[in-house]
């Protein structure tokens, strides 16, 4: 497994940590997420490669910024 930092726009609240956090685990379910509202940064512990991390951060609505 690799960390995986995504700098992500327009999280704001605990249904959004809910739903990026949903997003990666039905990719990977052993996945461990921590995503950071003051920061705007969502870091993964998973075996998905970054890209498809932030297809499925992407896919939810939020803007993948780096």
């Amino acid at each position: 497994m690799a960390t995986v930092a995504l700098k992500v726009e327009g999280m704001s609240c605990q249904h959004c940590v809910r739903a990026i956090t949903a997003a990666i685990r039905e990719r990977d379910p052993a996945a461990e997420v921590r995503v950071d509202l003051a920061a705007g940064t969502v870091h993964a512990e998973t075996s998905l490669p970054r890209e498809a991390v932030a297809a499925a951060v992407a896919a939810e609505g939020y803007t993948v910024a780096g």
